[in-house]
């Protein structure tokens, strides 16, 4: 499930859904996962 998971969110970058990246570099590319919770309306 994991991979899954990392392999949808790698697919939006947070630019796409109007997120600020604060100039940050990444490990990952894409969503993190508390970003994917904050857009759902499910804040951690």
């Amino acid at each position: 499930m994991h991979d899954f998971l990392a392999s949808r969110r790698a697919r939006i970058t947070p630019e796409q859904v109007g997120m600020p990246t604060y100039g940050e570099k990444r490990r990952v590319p894409g969503l993190r996962r508390e970003e994917v919770a904050s857009l759902a309306g499910d804040e951690l």
